[in-house]
């Protein structure tokens, strides 16, 4: 074990100790067969990646019946198509106790986890996704293979019990020591995408300043800075001055400075240094040729194979090169930088049997899953994790976000090599709030990052609507803060100011507990965040669209019964109060707001020498 708390993990590994090369089937890296009565209510909890746009449903929590079969996939490809792919976990729990077990795959490649039930016995496989069949991968003499690494524990109390002491785990075991000693991390982001792709030294510096004039933390420069796919140097027409004038323009306002690269992916530009698919020299370094009149998209090329020793070495020095000569606080990575197939023969995973080596299609999603897609993954994951990871040995204070074309790489191996995860794809308030309902159950709330688009906001409780739904974890603004009016400056910048100074600490060490149903942005709904040993706490209340609900109670969780607390309501909505934690978690917590679509932030604080009299 490496935490006092949560779970215990195991892998296998696997050493050719011949003179030869050897190949090898299917490793599952953990089978089960647990004994149950045939009368026992079980259900099963998982949750779906955020991926284009979260799910209708996410947050999955079903009886186990006798005859109950399951299976969740997960990968660094996850179609917004049913079935979803998975946060690579599971949990297990009596229905009448809420005590039962859960465990997880530490991996960003293909895997698998299957759940079976009969009379006798729940069972199930964790690991490697076998499927299509027969999984195998080569062995060089001395070389190893090892299983995904697996977590699995007990836990009680639910959903949210087992959260509050998963999430701790995560950030001790998995997180980086030196990114969570920042006490300003999560940070408050201002994302060039409010401009889109037409982005320029200009623009970056007009949104530098009211970055920091607004209070935020960093300036993140979005697609659109860069000559071309696979040619990631600034464009002279936009950035004539580089981006370390960029950088250095930040710094001087007291902002760190992040970039989105798609540094594992090639284009069509010639220029020295540019990767580019029709080159003799790396050409056999993508996962398929592409036609002769074949173009990259605006920002996505044709992908490369991680697993090839030369890629990893290219790909290594080129991000090393990024943040040294652009003097990066963060790199963002987006794109599909871990390879799902591959037509490759010569490379180290497994050969597939396509038809043909030219695939029309441009980005490499659309390659079809072979026999070897599994091992193709698993190269490709194992060299993504070692670029990283000696990035972080050369830059051990470099920020690194997770983003797959949204929230398609929100697992915990990702977890163990960036630092924060773009959760979704879909920017608006609702989505927002649910991906981070769904993905907040097991990873902490300060990895899991909202981008706030521009959305209507006719009314300034509109306008604080849209920001607190990005505001829970780690918040990105995607929008031109220049075009708003002078009263939502006013109020934003108050709202960060009120993010660093209070609701930051919480995200940080506080537990947390779902206190609603799943947002549907009809009905109420709300989250608490709660530090038993400061007492203090707080409530994110949102109305819904109903006109006719202008109240509802939240029933809060983790305090003591017989301590009191002092209620602060920060927009003044509701009068400010003294109330017992018996009566907040069993009467109830009466929010009233007189407009839909609005919001409201209730702080906690324990009243220390105040204590309820025993009846």
């Amino acid at each position: 074990m490496r935490a006092d708390i949560g779970p215990i993990e195991h892998r296998i590994r696997i050493q050719n100790l011949s003179h030869g090369e050897i190949w090898i089937p299917m490793q599952e890296s953990f089978r089960f067969a647990w004994q149950v009565a045939s009368n026992e209510n079980l259900r099963e909890m998982y949750i779906d990646k955020g991926a284009g746009e979260p799910t209708k449903i996410g947050t999955h929590d079903v009886d186990v019946p006798v005859g109950y079969q399951w299976k969740g996939m997960s990968s660094t490809y996850a179609i917004d198509a049913p079935p979803r792919e998975i946060i690579p976990w599971m949990m297990v729990e009596q229905q009448q106790t809420e005590a039962g077990w859960y465990a997880g795959i530490e991996f960003s490649g293909r895997t698998r986890m299957t759940l079976q039930r009969n009379a006798e016995r729940l069972y199930g496989e964790i690991g490697l996704n076998p499927e299509p069949g027969p999984f195998r991968t080569r062995l060089e003499p001395q070389e190893t293979f090892e299983t995904p690494t697996i977590f699995l524990g007990a836990c009680t109390g639910g959903a949210d019990g087992l959260g509050n002491v998963l999430r701790p785990w995560v950030r001790t075991v998995l997180m980086n020591p030196v990114t969570w000693k920042n006490p300003d991390f999560p940070m408050l982001v201002n994302n060039s995408w409010g401009s889109g792709m037409e982005v320029n030294e200009t623009i970056a510096k007009r949104m530098i300043r009211d970055s920091a004039e607004l209070g935020l933390e960093m300036f993140h420069l979005d697609a659109g800075w860069f000559l071309g796919v696979g040619d990631w140097t600034p464009d002279p027409k936009k950035f004539a001055n580089g981006l370390a004038v960029i950088s250095d323009y930040a710094h001087a306002h007291g902002l760190k400075f992040g970039l989105w690269v798609n540094w594992a992916e090639a284009g069509v530009d010639t220029n020295p240094g540019a990767l580019n698919v029709f080159n003799p020299s790396t050409r056999d370094w993508l996962v398929a040729d592409v036609p002769a009149n074949w173009k990259p998209d605006p920002f996505v090329g044709r992908t490369v194979d991680l697993g090839v020793p030369a890629v990893r070495e290219y790909a290594e020095r080129e991000v090393q090169r990024i943040v040294r000569d652009d003097r990066l606080d963060m790199l963002e990575h987006d794109g599909y930088v871990v390879a799902k197939s591959c037509v490759r023969t010569d490379h180290p995973h497994a050969p597939g049997a396509y038809a043909s080596t030219v695939l029309k299609e441009v980005s490499g999603v659309d390659l079809p899953i072979q026999a070897s897609s599994t091992d193709v993954s698993y190269h490709s994951v194992r060299s993504y994790y070692d670029i990283y990871s000696q990035l972080r040995r050369t830059h051990p204070d470099l920020l690194l976000e997770i983003c797959d074309n949204g929230g398609r790489m929100v697992d915990f191996g990702s977890a163990a090599h960036g630092d924060y995860f773009s959760i979704t794809d879909s920017y608006d308030p609702l989505s927002n709030r649910q991906a981070f309902f769904d993905a907040s159950h097991v990873l902490p709330a300060a990895m899991l990052e909202d981008y706030e688009m521009k959305w209507p906001t006719p009314r300034i409780e509109n306008f604080l609507y849209m920001l607190r739904s990005g505001m829970m974890g780690w918040t990105t603004i995607m929008q031109d803060t220049t075009a708003w009016t002078a009263q939502q400056h006013a109020v934003a910048k108050e709202e960060f100011a009120t993010y660093k100074k209070y609701l930051r600490p919480l995200i940080r060490n506080a537990d947390l507990y779902h206190i609603s149903p799943r947002p549907d942005g009809v009905h109420w709904d709300g989250m608490e965040y709660f530090h038993p040993a400061d007492g203090q706490g707080v409530v994110y209340a949102f109305r819904g669209s109903v006109a006719a609900e202008n109240s509802h109670t939240f029933h809060l969780r983790g305090l003591s019964a017989a301590k009191y607390y002092q209620l602060q309501f920060h927009d003044h909505t509701n009068p400010d109060r003294i109330v017992s934690g018996r009566d907040l978690m069993q009467k109830g917590l009466p929010v009233h707001l007189s407009l839909p679509i609005s919001s409201e932030l209730i702080f906690l604080h324990e009243e220390k020498n105040r204590w309820l009299r025993k009846s």
